[in-house]
């Protein structure tokens, strides 16, 4: 074929990707939205003597109104993609961009600065509606526009600090040799891996303030339960989730010295000790069950391919004329070739989404299952039930949403392989 030709036809593949899968997610969430609808009537037969009729009412309104706001914004998202690749936003930028400061890397870390600015502002009203409205519609939002501001400008910040250094890197090793793709991806293995220690212990106290577990009864039985598990743990915290949300969870993150557990104040405040202890037990399974390290060598892998494919795109003038730049010199498009990968990428990724999920759902009932050996597994069942009901998670999602989209079980499929369905 032509060059002509191949960047046509790429062109056309992209396009029919991505509207097939933009078209694919409304279609999911007019499902997700047709199905809790149809069961928001009464609840579900085993939870009906531990969720009220008016907290199932909320969960399925909840549900039906982020769905909703899904839909909108994934098509605004699939026009925007558009605009910016074959719609010739992003040729612009690099234009204007590549007229005013040159073509050094410097220049080159520049156009990736603009244009995650320019996604950035073009993102916020759909962020705000989602604090400020969505969420606050259904009492959930604690932030302040002023909070709100000041974790917008922090992330940015941190962002730039930590992206910054080695996208440069990366900009450096595209013009300095042609296994930078390799080089690249040892550069990100090792910046992923520093960021697994550096994040629980630097990043995310700049967000958050964390504070040891307090003494007292749900200490005494963590501590019982790491030694029955023969877990070392660095830290136990317990997170100021309240400052921003109504919304409870918990959590495990970091490896090595730095691995810790942290619990949300909104999660202490709901739960009883027994079954925090349960919620703990569940953590600890994911890492004694090496979900950790599974996740961490299938992204180390997955994004060696990823920059394998892209250091044999970057070289394929066919894959820069399909997406709009078409007349740039090839030289000069270091930071252009990073931006429609990242872009491409995710249009063809959608459709492995639901390999994903599932592999994330078989991760969570096996920690289950993990914490049904360390704890009471009717505790845990209890705990589930409480977090549902006080987050608004609906218990009648549509299945086939399920397979694409939720990275836990179900309500009544997680119970019931827990043996932990409530008693009526």
């Amino acid at each position: 074929m032509s060059p002509n030709s191949l960047a046509s036809a790429w062109s056309a593949l992209f396009v029919v990707a991505l509207l097939a899968g933009t078209a694919l997610e409304l279609w999911l969430a007019a499902r997700q939205i047709a199905h809790v609808r149809a069961h928001r009537g009464a609840v579900p037969a085993p939870f009906a003597a531990a969720i009220e009729l008016a907290a199932h009412h909320k969960a399925a309104d909840y549900t039906v109104a982020r769905a909703r706001l899904g839909q909108w914004h994934g098509a605004w998202s699939a026009l925007l993609l558009l605009g910016w690749t074959v719609g010739g936003g992003l040729h612009a930028l690099a234009g204007v961009l590549g007229t005013t400061l040159g073509e050094s890397p410097l220049a080159q870390l520049a156009l990736l600065g603009a244009f995650a600015l320019i996604g950035a502002l073009l993102d916020l009203p759909w962020e705000l509606g989602r604090t400020f409205g969505l969420e606050a519609r259904f009492g959930f939002n604690r932030s302040t526009p002023a909070l709100f501001l000041v974790d917008a400008l922090r992330n940015a910040l941190v962002s730039a600090l930590l992206l910054g250094p080695l996208a440069l890197l990366l900009l450096w090793l595209m013009r300095a040799s042609a296994l930078w793709w390799l080089w690249g991806w040892a550069a990100f293995a090792a910046f992923s891996l520093a960021m697994m220690v550096l994040f629980p212990m630097v990043i995310a106290p700049l967000f958050n303030r964390f504070e040891p577990l307090a003494d007292g009864e749900v200490k005494r039985r963590a501590q019982d339960l790491m030694q029955r598990c023969g877990f070392a743990l660095q830290g136990l915290y317990v997170m100021d989730g309240s400052r921003r949300s109504a919304h409870a969870n918990a959590y495990f993150t970091g490896i090595g010295a730095a691995r810790r557990v942290v619990l949300f104040d909104t999660l202490l405040a709901q739960l009883t000790p027994p079954q925090v202890e349960a919620v703990l037990a569940h953590e600890v399974g994911h890492y004694q069950r090496h979900h950790v390290r599974q996740r961490l060598l299938l992204t180390l892998a997955m994004s060696l391919l990823g920059f394998a494919l892209l250091g044999w795109l970057a070289s394929r003038a066919w894959f820069y004329a399909g997406l709009g730049l078409g007349d740039a010199p090839l030289a000069q498009q270091q930071a252009v070739a990073l931006i429609l990968f990242m872009l491409v990428l995710p249009v063809f990724g959608v459709f492995l989404t639901p390999l994903g999920a599932a592999w994330s759902r078989r991760h969570e009932f096996e920690a289950d299952a993990y914490a049904a050996q360390h704890a009471d597994a009717g505790e845990l069942g209890a705990a589930l039930v409480r977090m549902y009901r006080d987050n608004a998670s609906t218990l009648t999602p549509d299945p086939l949403y399920v397979r694409f989209h939720y990275s836990h079980p179900p309500a009544l499929q997680r119970l019931a392989r827990l043996g932990a369905l409530p008693r009526t």
